[in-house]
């Protein structure tokens, strides 16, 4: 199979925009979209932002995401996964953006196709990759693929049917036994990649799709193109990589978060599912690592409802982004929001909330990014109950992550490589002095790398 994500092609320049509505950030034709340059960097260095179109500003639309592009860059994000861009089916309809009325046309309400393009040059220009959310299971009941019957799976009675086990009554089914159909499914994802030069895809409800399917349009999609691209599978089955997938979904580990905060567990909890997820993963294939997403912020709670406020939440993300793995940043959670953000209707993210949870998570992800051992190093875990305490290391370099899962202040025995060291706090630059013991307040955390180093 024909791989070029792993490779390691970085931007020579990052050149930063500051208006973004110049006719040269238009991107006008196949010569200039897909030229061979690779807009992805290491697959251990990628930081994904998902962007909920229409909440992302008060337009709603592809400018309004174009126009917060310097706030994702200074999250460090260097992938921008625009949730789906399409026309939305009215027949049987609930608003829902994942039910496509046409794989090979955007959504009116977001812009025209020049739009998106100028956004998709904008990204590039500063970096950033952009994927789009795909959805192969399944169209709306007005697509026009409908008039194929056969690409659709049917009931006894010969009626096209919703995805069974699901209560998705807007959608129907395609049937992945149609040849047909199957290569115009990887035809419309061509086209995207050849007429816009998107740089991979989310992949929505990957295992509700044949396995070999994903072979085929992954191989593909990968021998149409000189770019390298990203395919991320929404699902947790680990035949996604042998399929071709770079990075699936994290969920274990979200969940074993949300028990260790919310249900008072053992913080061993998170290292073992940060070790089963990690057991049978080939090299350069990653988990997406999240402390929330569009449907966890829609359908079950915001992360400052779930891990304890803004000082739980942030805590939550910092075992999250220095245990290893692939992060993800929903738009809102940088900002600290307490109410669902639906995707079926139109709510606007308020981005003047909690400036300072926004410059915590900059800071955070500073870290993140320049420091290679988060990256690559190696994993090692104290076992504490209300305390997680773990180290990353690579070759002579040590950091040193303590974090407080509980809304009360927590003390643990410190291990004996850390009694009594002179440490280096990375947030402050200051020299701290350990003693025999670690004290952290209620969600306190500390990154902590040893003052030799």
């Amino acid at each position: 199979m024909k791989r070029r994500l792993i490779t390691l092609l970085i931007i020579s320049t990052f050149v930063f925009l500051f208006q973004y509505c110049s006719d040269d950030n238009t991107v006008d034709n196949k010569d200039n979209i897909d030229n061979g340059e690779s807009f992805l960097q290491n697959a251990n260095k990628l930081i994904l932002y998902e962007a909920n179109i229409s909440a992302m500003s008060s337009s709603g639309n592809f400018n309004g995401v174009k126009d917060k592009l310097t706030h994702i860059k200074n999250l460090g994000c260097n992938v921008l996964w625009l949730m789906p861009v399409f026309p939305e089916g009215e027949l049987n309809s609930v608003s829902s953006p994942y039910c496509i009325k046409n794989f090979k046309a955007v959504n009116p309400d977001f812009g025209s196709e020049d739009d998106l393009k100028s956004l998709i040059s904008a990204a590039h220009s500063m970096g950033i990759a952009v994927i789009l959310d795909w959805v192969a299971n399944h169209t709306s009941w007005d697509n026009p693929w409908i008039e194929n019957k056969d690409w659709y799976t049917q009931d006894g009675n010969g009626n096209i049917i919703s995805p069974s086990g699901t209560n998705w009554a807007d959608v129907a089914d395609l049937n992945y036994d149609n040849t047909d159909m199957r290569n115009e499914m990887i035809s419309s994802m061509k086209y995207w990649v050849e007429n816009f030069g998107v740089d991979g895809f989310r992949c929505d409800a990957a295992d509700y799709v044949p396995l070999d399917f994903w072979r085929q349009a992954i191989e593909s999609i990968n021998g149409s193109t000189n770019k390298e691209l990203l395919f991320l599978a929404e699902g947790a089955r680990s035949d996604h990589f042998t399929a071709g997938f770079d990075l699936n979904f994290s969920w274990d580990f979200y969940n074993a978060l949300k028990e260790v905060f919310a249900d008072g567990s053992h913080t061993n909890t998170i290292y073992y599912a940060h070790l089963n997820e990690y057991s049978n993963i080939s090299t350069g294939k990653h988990k997406l690592r999240f402390t929330t997403n569009h449907d966890e912020t829609a359908w079950d709670n915001p992360p400052t409802n779930i891990f304890g406020g803004v000082e739980g939440s942030l805590s939550a993300f910092v075992i999250m982004l220095y245990t290893g793995g692939i992060p993800l940043i929903y738009s809102s959670q940088e900002v600290g929001i307490t109410s669902n953000l639906s995707f079926f209707y139109k709510e606007n993210i308020n981005w003047s909330q909690n400036p300072d949870m926004l410059s915590e998570y900059q800071n955070l992800m500073k870290i993140y990014s320049e420091n290679e051992v988060f990256h690559s190093g190696e994993y090692n875990y104290f076992s504490y109950s209300n305390i997680m305490l773990f180290k990353r290391v690579l070759n002579s370099d040590t950091v040193y992550i303590g974090a407080n899962v509980r809304n009360s202040t927590s003390s643990i025995i410190l291990p004996a490589e850390l009694k009594n060291r002179s440490m280096v706090n990375l947030f402050t630059g200051n020299e701290v002095t350990m003693g025999e013991n670690l004290d952290l307040d209620n969600y306190e955390y500390l990154i902590l790398k040893p003052r030799s180093e």
